[in-house]
């Protein structure tokens, strides 16, 4: 073991906890050569992923495997034109080429751009175009390809489209040609303030937005790995995502490899908790990861016939966590669910430190990693219980981990980022304890009758009832309070949406929350708007929001 993480950070500890968190890089860190290559170097059988697919397929990579494969595929896209500051787009899904041709990318200065494949055809000549983009690497499984393919009339940019998992007639065969690369290469000097990896937000409020991230980013992932997820040297870590997403830069790749652990990879196409849960025994995994969603399906489970004593820890995050979940995860596995808060423009921005105790429904503390506070419209602190947006004081310094700005727009980046500080646009209040409790978006905040009214409280009251599948809240106008609370709910099978249900669901919030938070609109809808993500587009919904009757 190298602890190779140790160098590159400065740890201060306050009575047993993690107090403060520093960076320490060179001008030219490069995690693909600095730490991918050097534990290969050093301990070239180091298990560094343990992958597996639907069709029973097995393979597990060392760290010598996997500097071996990156570099090929560095030369691989050197050879088809690629260089320093060219963007390339990764629709790879959770096939193990993802890994060699990211960190690929990494070895050549090039920026990655990781996307879903549930991108239609609109989408991807959007992130094409907005970003510039040189070469696109896509996995020809599903349709994905024929949107690719489909988009290229629009995207004049794209000079190349290389395939995974099959030929295609114009493309080039990724898996065919990486053979015949040379496994070494001279190291291409990037600068840790390099532009490294691009993410599209999801596009609640707008179109998306390209948030880029420096060389130096991996580095804030140390905190994400070892004090959020507990991930050790040895272990096997399971964040649930697919690679187009933020979430498996925060657990499929460089905090757990800083760790010197392995990853672990089922590479499916569709989420069922029943397979999911049987992966535990079978593959022996230690740490675990995933959205609040995922949970809301494991206790649907009878979790009791489930072999799960390998999980020493688990972690959520991807939107609030409900009581309800933690409770009945608890209740089944002895395990409490560690939250955390981030969002792609940085690491983790709250959460619940390794060795505390978590209060359930709270986001956590602050990360050591930034200088994080809750202000107000005018940008001063405010007490505890009041709600704040979430920022970080910047101190005239990018804080390693925070995004460079929106790529190719400074206006909005100026928007975030002003009077020294970053703006989430996301908002939460503090308790005496120091503990934050996550309220919504900016524009999610409902003002009514001089109250501030955060929708996630009501959506959880309105979930805990039998009959909500799906709830979105939001302010519709009022002539008399200004805003009123609107439920917007999908109801569950085996429930019918009537009159009698909205003066049930009305008295329910109205018995567990506060009386004036309790929905005076209520919609019931077959869906609720979402980007591509699977976040819910309040946005849309307040735009269709009626007056109350």
């Amino acid at each position: 073991m190298l602890n190779i993480h140790q160098k590159y950070c400065r740890e201060t500890f306050f009575d047993g906890r993690l107090y403060r968190f520093e960076a320490v890089y060179g001008e030219h860190f490069n995690f693909a050569y600095d730490v991918v290559d050097v534990i290969a170097k050093e301990e070239p059988e180091r298990r560094a992923m343990l992958w597996c697919n639907e069709a029973g397929e097995e393979h597990t990579f060392t760290f010598s495997d996997i500097s071996k494969y990156s570099t090929m595929a560095a030369n691989f896209f050197a050879a088809h034109g690629v260089k320093r500051g060219d963007r390339v787009m990764l629709i790879l899904k959770r096939h193990y080429q993802f890994w060699f041709a990211l960190l690929g990318l990494h070895k050549l200065g090039a920026v990655g751009i990781p996307a879903t494949n549930q991108l239609a055809k609109k989408d991807i000549s959007y992130r094409c175009n907005a970003a510039g983009v040189r070469l696109v690497i896509c996995t020809l499984d599903g349709e994905i390809a024929d949107h690719v393919a489909d988009a290229m009339q629009d995207s004049p940019t794209v000079q190349t489209l290389v395939s995974v998992h099959g030929s295609r007639e114009g493309w080039v065969d990724f898996d065919k040609e990486l053979p015949q690369y040379p496994d070494t290469m001279e190291r291409v000097e990037t600068l840790a303030t390099d532009p490294m990896l691009i993410y599209f937000t999801s596009g609640t409020t707008g179109m998306p937005k390209m948030v880029s991230h420096d060389f130096s980013y991996p580095i804030a992932h140390i905190v994400t790995a070892k004090y959020w997820q507990k991930v050790v040297p040895d272990g096997l870590h399971l964040t649930i995502s697919d690679t187009g997403w933020m979430k498996s830069m925060w657990g499929k790749l460089y905090g757990q490899w800083f760790m010197e652990a392995g990853i672990f990879v089922c590479d499916f196409d569709r989420f069922h908790a029943d397979q999911v849960l049987s992966l535990f025994a079978r593959y022996h995994i230690t740490t675990f990861c995933a959205p609040p969603t995922m949970y809301r399906f494991f206790i649907k489970e009878d979790l009791a016939s489930y072999d799960l004593s390998s999980l020493t820890y688990a972690c959520i995050a991807g939107e609030p966590l409900n009581p309800e979940v933690f409770y009945q995860f608890y209740k089944a596995t002895g395990l409490k669910l560690m939250e955390g808060f981030g969002q792609s423009e940085t690491t983790l921005l709250l959460f619940n430190q390794v060795g505390t105790e978590p209060k359930p429904g709270s986001t956590g503390k602050p990360s050591p990693a930034y200088d994080v506070d809750l202000v107000d419209e005018n940008g001063e602190s405010v007490p505890a219980g009041t709600v704040g947006e979430i920022v970080i004081r910047l101190g005239g310094r990018k804080p390693c981990g925070l995004f460079q700005g929106y790529a190719d727009n400074d206006a909005l980046t100026r928007e975030a980022m002003h009077d020294g500080l970053y703006h989430t646009g996301d908002t939460a209040w503090k308790d005496e304890d120091g503990y934050y409790w996550y309220v919504g978006r900016t524009d999610d905040i409902i003002k009514s009758s001089g109250y501030r009214i955060g929708p996630f409280e009501i959506e959880s009251v309105l979930m805990e009832h039998p009959c909500t599948l799906e709830c979105a809240i939001t302010g519709v106008p009022d002539p008399v309070r200004g805003q009123v609370v609107k439920a917007t709910i999908v109801l569950a099978k085996g429930y019918e949406p009537t009159e009698e249900l909205k003066k049930e669901l009305q008295n329910y919030v109205k018995k567990q929350t506060a009386p004036y938070k309790y929905p005076r609109v209520i919609e019931f809808v077959d869906e609720l708007p979402k980007t591509i993500s699977g976040k819910i587009r309040r946005g849309q919904i307040r735009s269709q929001g009626k007056r109350p009757s």
